[in-house]
C-alpha cells in the first residue's frame, strides 16, 4: 500500500534519511556515520583531483531519496535510509568512469532514480530466499549506462578501461609496512570508489561510531583480502589501489556483523566468504575486462548471496 507524505514531513525527515542512505552502503542506519563518510568522500575526491565524485555522490543520494518519497514507498525503508544507498554509489561511479558533461549528469540523475524501483523489483524476487538485493540495483543499472556510453558520445567513457583481455603481467609491489597499511586502508575507501588511505581511516571511524563490530570486520576483511592477493600474486597496481578489498569488506560486514548471529562458527563462515569474494573479484575482473567494464560491487553481491542463503539453514539468522 502506498505511503502518503506531506511536504512538511519530507522537509523535516529528509536530512536524516539522506545521511542514513549514505551510511547504508555499509549497512549502517546511522546519520552520523553517513556524515563522516561524506567527509571522507570529499577529502578523497578532492585529494585525487576528482571533486565531481563527491558532488555526484550527493546528487545521487538526493535523487534516489527523493524518488522514494515521490513513489510513496514504505516509510520504514525511508527512515532506515534504504532508498538512498544505491543512488549514492551511482553518484560516485558516473564521474569516476565517464566524462564530465551535462548529459552525464542527466544520466546520473535518471540512473539514481531508477535504482529505487529496481531495488523494489529485485527485493520482490530475492525475498523468496530471505536475502536482500544489496547493492545489485546500483551494479545492474550502472552496468547498463557504462556499456551504453561506448556508443553515446554525450557521456563519453573517458575513464573506462580499454576493452581487452587482461595480460598476465604482475607489477612489482612495495612490501614495506607503511605501504601495506596504505593498501589495506584503500581497500576500505574503494567501497565508494575513492583511492585514498586517509578516506579509509575516516571510514573506519565512521563505522566505529555506529558499531565497533562493523568497524572490526571491515578492518579484518580488508586485511584478509590484501593477504590473499599478495600470496596469489594479483596485479600489483590493483593491489596498491585497494581494488581487491572493497567487495571483501562489504561481504565481511554483511556476514560477520549484520545478517548472521555472532558466534565462532559464524566468524569462520565469514572469513570463508571474504576469501571466496576475493576469487570472485578476480574472476569477474577477467570476465568484464573484454568489455572494459568495472565489476563495481558485483563480487560482494554474489559472494554474500552464496554464503548467506545457506547460512539460514546452517546458522541461525540474526534477528
Amino acid at each position: 500500500m502506498a505511503q502518503t507524505y506531506s511536504a512538511t514531513q519530507i522537509v523535516k525527515e529528509f536530512p536524516r534519511t539522506f545521511f542514513r542512505g549514505i551510511g547504508q552502503v555499509f549497512f549502517q542506519d546511522n546519520m552520523w556515520t553517513g556524515l563522516l563518510i561524506t567527509a571522507g568522500i570529499f577529502w578523497g575526491a578532492y585529494a585525487e583531483g576528482f571533486p565531481a565524485v563527491a558532488w555526484g555522490m550527493l546528487v545521487g543520494t538526493f535523487v534516489s531519496t527523493l524518488t522514494g518519497y515521490l513513489l510513496k514507498l514504505s516509510d520504514e525503508n525511508g527512515a532506515q535510509g534504504l532508498w538512498g544507498f544505491n543512488g549514492c554509489l551511482v553518484g560516485c561511479a558516473f564521474p569516476t568512469f565517464l566524462g564530465d558533461t551535462i548529459w552525464m549528469w542527466l544520466a546520473l540523475i535518471f540512473c539514481s532514480a531508477m535504482t529505487v524501483w529496481v531495488r523494489t523489483a529485485l527485493n520482490n524476487v530475492f525475498g523468496k530466499w530471505n536475502v536482500s538485493s544489496f547493492t545489485f540495483p546500483f551494479v545492474l543499472c550502472t552496468w547498463f549506462f557504462l556499456l551504453a556510453s561506448r556508443v553515446f558520445n554525450g557521456m563519453p567513457p573517458t575513464y573506462l578501461g580499454d576493452p581487452a583481455f587482461p595480460a598476465s603481467v604482475h607489477e612489482a609491489l612495495n612490501m614495506g609496512f607503511g605501504d601495506l597499511v596504505v593498501y589495506w586502508l584503500k581497500g576500505i575507501s574503494q567501497v565508494f570508489l575513492i583511492n585514498s588511505w586517509v578516506t579509509g581511516v575516516i571510514f573506519l571511524i565512521a563505522l566505529a561510531v555506529s558499531s565497533i563490530r562493523v568497524a572490526v570486520w571491515a578492518a579484518i576483511s580488508s586485511a584478509v583480502a590484501l593477504f590473499m592477493v599478495i600470496v596469489f600474486q594479483a596485479p600489483g597496481a590493483d593491489v596498491a589501489e585497494g581494488l581487491y578489498g572493497f567487495s571483501a569488506v562489504l561481504t565481511g560486514i554483511a556476514l560477520g556483523a549484520t545478517f548472521c548471529n555472532y558466534s565462532w562458527k559464524t566468524a569462520i563462515w565469514t572469513l570463508c566468504g571474504v576469501i571466496a569474494t576475493v576469487f570472485i573479484q578476480g574472476a569477474m575482473n577477467v570476465f568484464f575486462a573484454p568489455m572494459g567494464l568495472s565489476t563495481l560491487t558485483g563480487p560482494f553481491c554474489i559472494g554474500t548471496w552464496l554464503f548467506l542463503i545457506p547460512a539460514y539453514k546452517m546458522f541461525a539468522p540474526k534477528n
